[in-house]
Protein backbone atom coordinates (compact mmCIF):
# COMPACT_ATOMS: atom_id res chain seq x y z
CA UNK A 1 0.00 0.00 0.00
CA UNK A 2 1.74 3.76 -1.16
CA UNK A 3 1.82 6.75 1.24
CA UNK A 4 -0.17 9.67 0.62
CA UNK A 5 2.15 10.49 -2.21
CA UNK A 6 -1.28 10.41 -4.71
CA UNK A 7 -2.68 14.03 -5.20
CA UNK A 8 -5.37 14.31 -7.64
CA UNK A 9 -6.35 17.83 -8.78
CA UNK A 10 -9.97 17.92 -9.99
CA UNK A 11 -13.34 20.43 -9.39
CA UNK A 12 -16.21 18.96 -7.12
CA UNK A 13 -18.89 19.07 -9.30
CA UNK A 14 -17.24 17.15 -11.67
CA UNK A 15 -18.50 13.62 -12.93
CA UNK A 16 -15.22 12.86 -14.51
CA UNK A 17 -13.71 13.77 -11.21
CA UNK A 18 -16.08 11.73 -9.30
CA UNK A 19 -14.86 8.66 -11.13
CA UNK A 20 -11.59 8.84 -10.20
CA UNK A 21 -12.04 9.63 -6.65
CA UNK A 22 -14.50 6.42 -6.60
CA UNK A 23 -11.69 4.69 -7.51
CA UNK A 24 -9.52 6.07 -5.02
CA UNK A 25 -11.41 5.21 -2.70
CA UNK A 26 -12.82 1.83 -3.60
CA UNK A 27 -9.46 0.52 -3.88
CA UNK A 28 -8.44 1.92 -0.10
CA UNK A 29 -5.03 3.83 -1.52
CA UNK A 30 -4.64 7.65 0.30
CA UNK A 31 -4.83 10.34 -1.73
CA UNK A 32 -4.36 14.31 -1.42
CA UNK A 33 -7.22 16.44 -3.40
CA UNK A 34 -6.66 19.51 -4.57
CA UNK A 35 -9.44 21.62 -5.96
CA UNK A 36 -8.61 23.05 -8.83
CA UNK A 37 -10.63 26.52 -9.95
CA UNK A 38 -10.50 26.84 -14.08
CA UNK A 39 -8.36 29.96 -13.23
CA UNK A 40 -5.83 27.78 -11.79
CA UNK A 41 -5.90 25.45 -14.50
CA UNK A 42 -4.72 28.65 -16.67
CA UNK A 43 -1.51 28.78 -14.46
CA UNK A 44 1.65 27.87 -15.94
CA UNK A 45 2.29 25.54 -13.35
CA UNK A 46 -0.56 23.53 -14.23
CA UNK A 47 -0.88 23.32 -17.75
CA UNK A 48 2.86 22.27 -17.42
CA UNK A 49 1.02 18.80 -15.83
CA UNK A 50 -1.91 18.72 -18.79
CA UNK A 51 -1.57 20.89 -21.65
CA UNK A 52 -4.77 20.73 -22.53
CA UNK A 53 -6.06 23.04 -18.78
CA UNK A 54 -8.37 19.80 -17.91
CA UNK A 55 -9.29 17.88 -14.30
CA UNK A 56 -8.95 15.36 -13.21
CA UNK A 57 -5.40 15.24 -13.37
CA UNK A 58 -3.51 12.35 -10.97
CA UNK A 59 0.14 12.36 -10.28
CA UNK A 60 1.68 9.69 -8.61
CA UNK A 61 5.48 10.20 -8.16
CA UNK A 62 6.92 10.73 -11.19
CA UNK A 63 3.50 9.50 -13.26
CA UNK A 64 1.28 12.21 -14.61
CA UNK A 65 -1.80 10.88 -15.91
CA UNK A 66 -4.59 13.30 -17.49
CA UNK A 67 -8.55 12.25 -18.37
CA UNK A 68 -10.45 10.02 -16.14
CA UNK A 69 -10.60 6.84 -18.07
CA UNK A 70 -7.28 6.57 -18.12
CA UNK A 71 -6.65 7.69 -14.41
CA UNK A 72 -9.33 4.42 -13.92
CA UNK A 73 -6.83 2.25 -16.07
CA UNK A 74 -3.83 3.00 -14.40
CA UNK A 75 -5.06 3.00 -10.60
CA UNK A 76 -6.47 -0.74 -11.21
CA UNK A 77 -3.21 -1.90 -13.34
CA UNK A 78 -0.69 -0.44 -10.84
CA UNK A 79 -2.68 -0.92 -7.67
CA UNK A 80 -5.19 -4.07 -8.18
CA UNK A 81 -3.79 -6.09 -11.04
CA UNK A 82 -4.99 -9.34 -9.51
CA UNK A 83 -8.47 -7.57 -8.95
CA UNK A 84 -11.87 -7.47 -10.90
CA UNK A 85 -12.20 -4.49 -11.87
CA UNK A 86 -10.53 -5.07 -15.03
CA UNK A 87 -11.17 -8.26 -16.74
CA UNK A 88 -8.25 -10.25 -18.20
CA UNK A 89 -10.06 -11.86 -20.91
CA UNK A 90 -10.53 -10.54 -24.83
CA UNK A 91 -14.15 -10.83 -24.38
CA UNK A 92 -14.94 -9.16 -21.10
CA UNK A 93 -11.96 -6.65 -21.43
CA UNK A 94 -13.63 -5.35 -24.66
CA UNK A 95 -16.54 -4.90 -23.06
CA UNK A 96 -14.92 -2.99 -20.81
CA UNK A 97 -13.59 -1.12 -23.56
CA UNK A 98 -16.66 -0.57 -25.19
CA UNK A 99 -18.48 1.03 -21.82
CA UNK A 100 -15.80 3.28 -21.11
CA UNK A 101 -15.97 4.32 -24.66
CA UNK A 102 -19.86 5.46 -24.35
CA UNK A 103 -18.64 7.07 -20.92
CA UNK A 104 -16.63 9.55 -23.41
CA UNK A 105 -18.91 9.57 -26.01
CA UNK A 106 -23.27 9.31 -25.45
CA UNK A 107 -22.32 9.82 -21.56
CA UNK A 108 -20.38 12.74 -21.86
CA UNK A 109 -22.33 14.66 -25.07
CA UNK A 110 -25.85 13.28 -23.69
CA UNK A 111 -26.56 13.88 -19.78
CA UNK A 112 -23.02 15.23 -19.27
CA UNK A 113 -23.59 17.97 -21.60
CA UNK A 114 -27.26 18.76 -20.18
CA UNK A 115 -26.12 19.24 -16.68
CA UNK A 116 -23.00 20.99 -17.42
CA UNK A 117 -25.88 23.46 -19.72
CA UNK A 118 -28.02 23.85 -16.62
CA UNK A 119 -25.43 24.07 -13.74
CA UNK A 120 -22.86 26.39 -15.60
CA UNK A 121 -25.39 28.18 -17.33
CA UNK A 122 -24.02 27.29 -20.72
CA UNK A 123 -25.34 28.93 -23.83
CA UNK A 124 -25.78 26.16 -25.56
CA UNK A 125 -29.14 24.59 -26.29
CA UNK A 126 -30.23 22.19 -23.37
CA UNK A 127 -32.42 19.61 -25.72
CA UNK A 128 -30.32 17.46 -28.07
CA UNK A 129 -27.91 16.69 -25.24
CA UNK A 130 -31.10 15.62 -23.19
CA UNK A 131 -32.60 13.49 -26.19
CA UNK A 132 -28.85 11.82 -26.34
CA UNK A 133 -29.46 10.80 -22.95
CA UNK A 134 -32.58 9.71 -22.66
CA UNK A 135 -31.76 7.13 -26.07
CA UNK A 136 -28.81 6.35 -24.50
CA UNK A 137 -30.50 5.27 -21.06
CA UNK A 138 -33.41 3.35 -23.25
CA UNK A 139 -30.37 1.54 -24.19
CA UNK A 140 -28.80 0.68 -20.85
CA UNK A 141 -32.25 0.27 -18.72
CA UNK A 142 -33.35 -2.48 -21.55
CA UNK A 143 -29.66 -4.01 -20.88
CA UNK A 144 -29.34 -3.44 -17.00
CA UNK A 145 -32.92 -5.18 -16.92
CA UNK A 146 -31.04 -8.95 -17.62
CA UNK A 147 -27.69 -8.14 -16.00
CA UNK A 148 -26.85 -6.33 -12.31
CA UNK A 149 -23.88 -4.65 -14.10
CA UNK A 150 -22.37 -3.48 -17.06
CA UNK A 151 -19.23 -5.49 -18.53
CA UNK A 152 -19.67 -8.76 -16.31
CA UNK A 153 -21.38 -10.28 -13.38
CA UNK A 154 -19.37 -7.95 -11.11
CA UNK A 155 -18.57 -4.64 -10.96
CA UNK A 156 -15.74 -3.40 -13.09
CA UNK A 157 -14.24 0.42 -14.86
CA UNK A 158 -17.36 0.40 -17.19
CA UNK A 159 -19.78 0.78 -13.68
CA UNK A 160 -17.24 3.31 -12.16
CA UNK A 161 -17.12 4.96 -15.27
CA UNK A 162 -20.66 5.48 -16.21
CA UNK A 163 -22.27 5.81 -12.57
CA UNK A 164 -21.60 10.00 -12.10
CA UNK A 165 -23.10 11.37 -14.74
CA UNK A 166 -25.85 8.59 -15.08
CA UNK A 167 -26.92 9.02 -11.18
CA UNK A 168 -26.89 13.33 -11.88
CA UNK A 169 -28.44 13.15 -14.90
CA UNK A 170 -31.64 14.66 -13.07
CA UNK A 171 -30.01 18.02 -12.74
CA UNK A 172 -29.71 18.36 -16.50
CA UNK A 173 -33.19 18.01 -16.38
CA UNK A 174 -32.91 14.67 -17.56
CA UNK A 175 -35.55 12.39 -15.05
CA UNK A 176 -34.51 8.68 -14.29
CA UNK A 177 -37.99 7.87 -13.24
CA UNK A 178 -38.78 6.16 -16.61
CA UNK A 179 -35.40 3.92 -15.99
CA UNK A 180 -36.17 0.97 -12.96
CA UNK A 181 -33.29 -1.10 -13.84
CA UNK A 182 -30.54 1.83 -14.28
CA UNK A 183 -31.69 2.73 -10.92
CA UNK A 184 -31.56 -0.24 -9.39
CA UNK A 185 -28.20 -0.46 -10.88
CA UNK A 186 -26.98 2.86 -9.58
CA UNK A 187 -27.96 1.46 -5.77
CA UNK A 188 -25.92 -1.84 -6.50
CA UNK A 189 -22.66 0.14 -7.24
CA UNK A 190 -23.55 2.87 -4.27
CA UNK A 191 -23.73 -0.18 -1.89
CA UNK A 192 -19.94 -0.93 -3.19
CA UNK A 193 -17.33 -0.85 -0.36
CA UNK A 194 -15.49 2.17 -0.81
CA UNK A 195 -18.58 3.95 -2.24
CA UNK A 196 -18.81 8.05 -1.51
CA UNK A 197 -21.10 10.44 -3.46
CA UNK A 198 -20.23 13.05 -5.49
CA UNK A 199 -21.05 15.53 -2.57
CA UNK A 200 -18.54 14.19 -0.40
CA UNK A 201 -15.45 15.10 -2.63
CA UNK A 202 -12.62 17.25 -1.09
CA UNK A 203 -14.69 17.07 1.94
CA UNK A 204 -12.75 15.77 4.91
CA UNK A 205 -14.43 13.14 7.10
Amino acid sequence: MPDAAITLYGLNISGHVHRAVLMLEMLGLPYTYVETSMESRATPDFLAINPLSQVPVLRDGDAIIADSNAILIYLVARYAPDGDWLPRDPVGAAHVQHWMSIAAGELRYGPALARAIKLLGLPLDPEPPRALAKKLFGVMDAYLADHSFLAADRATLADIALYSYTAHAPEGGVSLDPYPAIRAWLARVEALPGFVPMSRIGKAD
